[in-house]
């Protein structure tokens, strides 16, 4: 829909973050260059840059993970695997925590319903709930609940908290309002080590 008002008018397409920290915008670019669109990308910021608040080097982050809401029928575990090979190479795991906005209910979506739910952004403590309930599952020893981690929220905002400590540490401090960012310690340089200990729960 987007491609084909650009076409013949001026098109915007705005997003939360970088454009390109999504592969549907990627995706997006791509289909309009070929097309003979012409593109142009504002850059904005990013989770994806800005965690690096909390004190731990950009460089020593190995792939990010989703961790998405887990439902009665559906607990995806897919991400343990990233989170076992950064760990294993000494890299700290970014978790980009799940965000329902705009989600119609099954019932609504079979009846063809446009009723929304109301939005829901994941916490914190529903992340670390649902990768200690993964870590049980698998035991495969990715992490415990000793593990160092930081949570941040409203990252960028006068308001925004970073508070380091163990996964059980954190599992019951209370972040205030979305959105949420998760980060599990790989191995800490001196440096980052301070900023642990500065933002200790």
């Amino acid at each position: 829909m987007i491609l084909e008002a650009a076409k013949s008018h001026t098109a915007a397409f705005l997003v939360v973050g970088d454009p390109f920290g999504a592969t549907t915008h990627t995706d997006l670019v791509l289909r309009a260059k070929q097309e003979g669109i012409e593109t142009k990308v504002i850059h904005n910021a990013s989770i994806m840059n800005a965690v690096a608040a909390c004190g731990l080097q950009l460089y020593t982050f190995g792939q990010a993970v989703s961790i998405v809401f887990f439902t009665e029928t559906w607990r995806p575990d897919s991400f343990y695997n990233k989170i076992k090979v950064n760990r294993d190479a000494g890299f700290h795991t970014l978790c980009l925590l799940d965000i329902k906005v705009k989600e119609q209910s099954m019932e609504n979506l079979c009846r063809g319903r446009k009723i929304y739910e109301p939005p829901r952004y994941m916490t914190i403590n529903t992340c670390i709930d649902q990768l200690l309930e993964v870590e049980e599952k698998l035991q495969e020893k990715a992490y415990t609940e000793d593990t160092k981690c930081f949570g941040l929220a409203r990252v960028g905002h006068d308001d925004q908290v970073i508070i380091s400590g163990t996964m059980k540490e954190l599992q019951t401090v209370d972040f205030g309002g979305p959105l949420h960012a998760f980060v599990i310690c790989g191995e800490m340089h001196f440096l980052e080590e301070e900023y642990f200990a500065l933002y200790h729960v």
